[in-house]
């Protein structure tokens, strides 16, 4: 290999100068840095924790659809029975003069239970599904900082290591500039800055849930 140093004063060095080769590998590489910080323990727990926020959102929001489907059917039923128990206490007063209330037993075990379903929907929708929200984004928040962090530290010890083999390939008299930028370290560091700026956006939007929520109380 022929340089001219005065007219190239600097060297680029890649592996290939096949562009889409570098490509494949750069992703491929990534690929593996990402799945190498997603298996470590805080990520694993953090995700796990997320997880279990999401269900409980979601079980919650079964609930609130099980038991607005039950409160209409009780008051359809109740409406018609109510009516039943009217004409039935008033043909039992026009037959005999003796007022029958036992149709009206039906309408109050009705009405209780109507009165009681009202009361476990307010219960969830004003407190048990907001803190559900909060506690949900304030677990996916915490996950998507616990992966930025881990993408970082991945970055960095990669970094670490490629630094020391440079030093062992450069003397003294060499400066070689290095643009991590272009790199997995790069890369990964793109994803952590992405990952941090949606684990700020999600508390954010926690903090202002949290405030409406407890104005109301």
């Amino acid at each position: 290999m022929s340089i001219d140093l005065a007219q190239t004063p600097t060297i680029q060095a890649v592996a290939t100068a096949d562009e889409s080769c570098l490509i494949a590998d750069l992703e491929q590489r990534v690929a593996a840095a990402v799945h190498l910080a997603e298996s470590r323990p805080e990520v694993i727990a953090a995700e796990e924790n997320e997880r279990t926020a999401a269900r409980r959102l979601a079980g919650l929001s079964r609930a609130e659809r099980s038991l607005n489907a039950h409160a209409k059917l009780v008051t359809e039923r109740t409406n018609v029975v109510r009516e039943g128990a009217l004409d039935s206490l008033i043909g039992s007063a026009a037959d005999t003069g003796k007022l029958d209330f036992k149709p009206l037993n039906e309408v109050l075990v009705l009405e209780h239970r109507g009165r009681y379903l009202t009361r476990a929907l307010e219960r969830l929708v004003e407190k048990q599904i907001p803190l559900a929200q909060v506690a949900q984004m304030r677990e996916e928040s915490h996950a998507a900082m616990v992966r930025a962090k881990a993408l970082e530290q991945v970055a960095r010890e990669r970094a670490e290591k490629l630094l020391d083999q440079l030093c062992d390939a450069v003397s003294e008299e060499v400066v070689l500039p290095v643009d991590m930028s272009k790199g997995v370290s790069g890369a990964l560091l793109a994803q952590a800055a992405e990952h941090r700026r949606r684990a700020l956006s999600i508390s954010e939007n926690a903090d202002r849930l949290e405030k409406t929520y407890m104005g109301r109380q």
